[in-house]
């Protein structure tokens, strides 16, 4: 990627750091933990990390309730052990980016804690605070992602306050210049310590309604999208005042002008609206994010035709900026799971990275993805999501996706010496670091060979995109650089499928994945087979 910025075409690993590896045996992953696997992660041909929340935290969201924005939580480590990751990491050319919450912290967090006294204190308005209604009810009809009512009452203030996730992670109030001024100054905080860039958490959420006008419901038909089914009444609303305001742009042109004193860092943001794709056309601009990415491709729908309708949606729209794809994190059901089903194999786990990092713009890989992890399945007892809890059985949180990375094919699979947080399945064992090290024909050695191949490939790291029409079971598409045509094919089923390309090719000898054979001018698909290939 040389003569462009880092992040262009990057891919970009990331790290739950309390399930990655426990080095002083409490059964929680931790920074001195990420230290040690540093040349792991870069064996994989990654370009950066992502390091969830390791803040200050009561951790009743496991980190994205931050007590304190400048220091590491003991639970993993010490500021200390973060500058030496940091060093290490730069040493063997790996960028380093870190989780930021802007929107709202822990109820824990001194400002908080001052705030909430009474109504005349510095800190009276860095909260969104309103009065009861006339019968005591709430100020109106906003509701929390967790469940239930987006309000909490206070007695000491006697008003309520707002929280849009766990009561315990009160809003912040971003019309307050004292508040957008102190999250610019805690971003700065960790530029200034050398990061590369932050993931910026729900960062569609800063601003609210200074009004409080209630939402709007949605009809019963379109309740849907980033999990939230039916089950869960925040998908009963259109959320036009609790987030995604306009005053929300001029928040994100401060934190690019704060950025743009760095030498080459990003901002990647997290986007979830009502209309996630129109969001990030207005978030990724040159003058606000550098990057965006958001749930469309972290939904059960795994099909050609909702890949390709969503990547053209955005292409549309997204002009000049930037975008990142994910298709696993912390937050949703294990990809292999939720596109392949009870009995995914090898063969997809290998495709579905070989497909995520073959489309325009960056990749988050998530940890575990790289092994072909199905999502675990995580008993009641064993259950640590407030989420989950809150909506079991129907849906039982994200803890099966947040399991202990597995190293090796001991009980606890390398991953601790104490019993972890979560318990690690034997499927998890089977698959670990160890194991797949030693087998020349596993994910674990697909993917690194097909990240290693895919860097030296133009095209792919940079090249504009454009889809081919084929067979409803085949996602194909043109990648083209500097005169430079690539076509790339998936065929997303596990039956074999032949199809003729719109014009004759020569296969690339594309490394990781199982790959179609040119008979004539036909391509001849295994199930879950790919297909890079150039025109002759």
């Amino acid at each position: 990627m040389a003569g462009q910025h880092w992040w262009r075409g990057a891919v970009i690993y990331q790290i739950y750091p309390r399930s990655f590896l426990d080095t002083d045996g409490d059964g929680i992953g931790d920074l001195p933990g990420i230290v040690d696997r540093l040349d792991y992660i870069a064996s994989l041909g990654v370009d950066a990390i992502w390091i969830s929340p390791f803040f200050k935290s009561p951790m009743a969201d496991f980190g994205y309730d931050i007590s304190d924005y400048r220091d590491v939580d003991p639970l993993f480590g010490t500021l200390e052990d973060f500058d030496r990751l940091l060093a290490q990491a730069h040493a063997r050319g790996l960028k380093v980016m870190i989780d930021q919450v802007p929107s709202h912290c822990s109820i824990e967090h001194p400002w908080f804690v001052e705030s909430r006294e009474n109504r005349d204190n510095p800190k009276a308005d860095w909260f969104v605070w309103a009065d009861a209604k006339p019968d005591g009810s709430p100020p109106n009809n906003w509701l929390s992602i967790f469940g239930g009512v987006a309000w909490t009452w206070e007695p000491r203030r006697r008003q309520y306050y707002l929280h849009n996730f766990l009561s315990s992670q009160p809003q912040l109030n971003f019309h307050s210049a004292e508040v957008r001024a102190a999250q610019l100054d805690n971003l700065r905080f960790w530029l200034d310590r050398g990061v590369d860039g932050f993931r910026l958490d729900s960062i569609n959420f800063p601003f609210h309604d200074a009004q409080l006008r209630d939402n709007p419901a949605k009809p019963m038909e379109l309740r849907q999208g980033r999990g939230f089914s039916p089950d869960n009444p925040y998908a009963f609303q259109y959320h036009t005042y609790n987030n995604t305001r306009p005053e929300n742009l001029g928040f994100l042109e401060d934190v690019r002008r704060l950025m743009d004193g760095y030498a080459d860092v990003a901002a990647l943001g997290e986007i979830s609206s009502d209309d996630s794709l129109a969001t990030m056309t207005e978030y990724v601009q040159p003058h606000r994010l550098h990057m965006g990415y958001s749930f469309e491709l972290l939904t059960d729908d795994g099909s050609p035709a909702h890949i390709r309708r969503t990547v053209e949606a955005l292409e549309a729209q997204l002009q000049e900026g930037w975008p990142c794809w994910a298709i696993s994190n912390h937050d949703v059901q294990r990809a292999v799971t939720r596109w392949g089903g009870s009995e995914a194999g090898d063969a997809l786990a290998k495709q579905l990275v070989a497909l995520v990092c073959s489309l325009r713009g960056s990749v988050c890989l998530y940890q575990g993805e790289e092994l072909g992890l199905p999502e675990a399945d995580v008993p009641y007892e064993s259950l640590q999501d407030p989420y989950g809890k809150a909506f079991w059985p129907n849906f039982k949180g994200r803890d099966g996706c947040r399991t202990p990375m597995p190293w090796g094919g001991t009980d606890n699979a390398g991953f601790s010496g104490a019993k972890p947080w979560l318990p690690v399945p034997e499927g998890h064992r089977l698959r670990s670091v160890d194991a797949q090290n030693a087998d020349p024909a596993s994910v674990l050695n697909a993917v690194r060979a097909f990240l290693h191949w895919r860097k030296t490939q133009p095209a792919l790291t940079g090249g504009a995109i454009r889809f081919v029409d084929a067979p409803a079971s085949i996602l194909a598409f043109v990648r083209e650089h500097a005169g430079e045509r690539m076509l790339v094919a998936f065929n997303l089923s596990q039956s074999s499928v032949e199809w003729v390309p719109p014009e004759r090719i020569a296969l690339i000898d594309a490394p990781g994945i199982d790959t179609a054979r040119l008979q004539g001018d036909a391509l001849h698909f295994p199930p879950h087979g790919a297909a890079f290939a150039r025109a002759v």
